[in-house]
């Protein structure tokens, strides 16, 4: 069996700016490998290299207008970063990015945990879904702590997310398996190394203060994490209104059935009273 990476930590970073597709990457890398100027850089390499294709391509005028102008087709004045970026980041790494929709992927989408990791996309949102020393989590940079998916939550997520909208992607290949985090601890300001155990605390500890548990209320879309765990308990929840309504309405149709019973006893009571009274 192989050793734990990285002593056993996880590295994951908090949301900065607009700048998710950093920290997505980074937190499949586990570790601060690569910082928004190393993924700007690619951007702009591949930028230039699509302008050069346009050019000695036979492409019309009008179509390739749209490549060839100045703004950027990589990265967002915002700061947000394609999903070219992100491969080519990840490349450096000999690490290989897939559809999930691939027919490359399809045991994936049978077994998700036979993978290693994945990159999940919506609008201007990146996040990662690592398997870190056998354990899969939630890398969200809208969460202030890795969050613990189980093997049978995990397949849940995906599809929830899939059905949300979202884009997914694989990562395969041979990960980095250490990093020296001693001399990355102030590498930059967004990064941290948490235990599996001081993660966890955190989440608990969000998830006392506010629900969901994310640190950036301006992503407007639902958790499909906690959308899984609502339903069930609201399907736990209604399971037990039923069998709590159960008993009082058997009680109360055996009251009614009883109600005439009772009511002929009491007619005759009171004409045997009066025939008494006849009698005297």
């Amino acid at each position: 069996m192989e050793g734990v990476s990285n002593g056993g930590m996880l590295y994951h970073e908090v949301q900065e700016a607009k700048l998710c597709a950093v920290h997505c990457v980074n937190t499949v890398l586990q570790g601060p490998f690569f910082s928004e100027f190393d993924l700007a850089a690619l951007a702009s390499d591949l930028d230039t290299k699509e302008r050069q294709m346009m050019q000695e391509g036979t492409v019309s005028a009008a179509a390739s207008g749209d490549f060839l102008s100045a703004e950027s087709h990589n990265v967002s004045l915002g700061g947000d970063f394609s999903i070219q970026v992100l491969q080519k980041a990840l490349e450096v790494w000999d690490l290989q990015v897939i559809a999930s929709d691939s027919p490359v992927a399809e045991h994936a989408q049978i077994d998700p945990d036979l993978e290693n990791a994945f990159i999940c996309h919506l609008h201007d949102h990146w996040f990662c879904i690592r398997k870190v020393n056998g354990e899969w989590y939630n890398f969200d940079s809208l969460y202030a702590a890795p969050q613990h998916l189980s093997k049978f939550y995990l397949a849940a997520y995906l599809d929830s997310l899939k059905n949300s909208g979202w884009s997914i992607f694989l990562v395969r290949g041979n990960f980095p398996k250490e990093f020296p985090i001693a001399s990355s601890e102030a590498s930059n300001g967004y990064g941290q190394w948490l235990s599996p155990e001081d993660a966890e605390r955190i989440i608990k500890s969000c998830n006392n203060t506010q629900s969901p548990q994310r640190i950036n209320s301006t992503q407007q879309d639902s958790d499909p994490y906690q959308e899984i765990l609502l339903e069930m308990e609201d399907q736990d929840m209604k399971a037990a209104i039923a069998a709590s309504l159960m008993e009082p309405s058997q009680s109360m149709t055996r009251v009614e059935t009883g109600s005439p019973q009772k009511d002929d006893e009491d007619t005759k009571d009171d004409n045997k009273d009066s025939e008494d009274k006849k009698a005297q």
